[in-house]
């Protein structure tokens, strides 16, 4: 038989495990609030997911977050360039390359049917390619929804001959750096150059003649059967130019 003081003990001892349990307990609890976070609330489609913050007046209002910037353009390795010659007798010195594409145009291959033009028919003099470049630029700005432009042949890397050897019936010209040929847009609005007059988007056609003339073209020669317009020293009908334009610089 067990004393009276020895049961007190005991009764003692189990309330002070008792005690030491619950704080145990308690203390869990705690822990558990603090590291478990609220779960992020679903954003559904179209909902914007722009981050809430509070106002001065101490209103919820939500901060859009800011646009992606845009894409860069091309690098071009820019440089002090030389015409010699004339337009169907001269070579080109310290060429530009003409990028395989940009966000308003594309190169287009006219022997092999494709894009990108390959690199050896896309130089030229630093003028042309500023100029092209920034003429196109400006028509993309203008025509947000129109597709982008087609660019064809400029010159061979050191210019020079770019005859029938160089593919098809070739150029008689292009051979200094200073001479590009431009797809006209189409109707269907595919970047690749018209089959025929009957595809071509005149309106978007004419514009792009005009901005050429606005650059400073010393000629602009367009197709004989488009009926496209300009000053008649700049802009003169030329047979095989139906789906292009050819934009000549004027020698410095």
């Amino acid at each position: 038989m067990s004393s009276p003081d020895s049961s007190r003990l005991r009764r003692r001892l189990e309330i002070a495990f008792a005690l030491l349990a619950a704080t145990g307990v308690a203390a869990a609890l705690l822990i558990s609030d603090a590291v478990v976070s609220e779960p992020a609330p679903l954003v559904e489609r179209g909902q914007s997911d722009a981050t809430p913050t509070a106002g001065a007046d101490g209103e919820r209002r939500r901060r859009a977050r800011p646009a992606a910037p845009r894409q860069p353009g091309p690098e071009i390795a820019w440089r002090r360039s030389r015409a010699v010659g004339s337009h169907a007798d001269g070579h080109l010195e310290r060429g530009v390359l003409l990028p395989a594409s940009g966000r308003e145009w594309v190169s287009w291959d006219p022997i092999l049917k494709r894009r990108p033009n390959r690199e050896w028919r896309r130089w030229g003099t630093d003028r042309l390619v500023r100029t092209t470049t920034t003429v196109l630029r400006e028509f993309g700005r203008a025509h947000p929804r129109a597709p982008r432009v087609a660019v064809g042949d400029l010159s061979r890397p050191r210019g020079g001959d770019f005859g029938p050897q160089f593919g098809s019936i070739g150029h008689s010209s292009h051979q200094n750096g200073l001479d590009v040929d431009v797809y006209y847009p189409r109707l269907d609005g595919r970047v690749r150059p018209p089959d025929g007059p009957g595809q071509v988007d005149l309106r978007l056609a004419q514009d792009l003649v005009d901005r050429f003339v606005r650059a400073g073209a010393a000629k602009v020669f367009v197709g004989p059967s488009l009926g496209l317009e300009g000053p008649a020293e700049t802009v003169v009908p030329l047979v095989n130019h139906d789906n292009h334009l050819h934009a000549r610089l004027a020698l410095d």
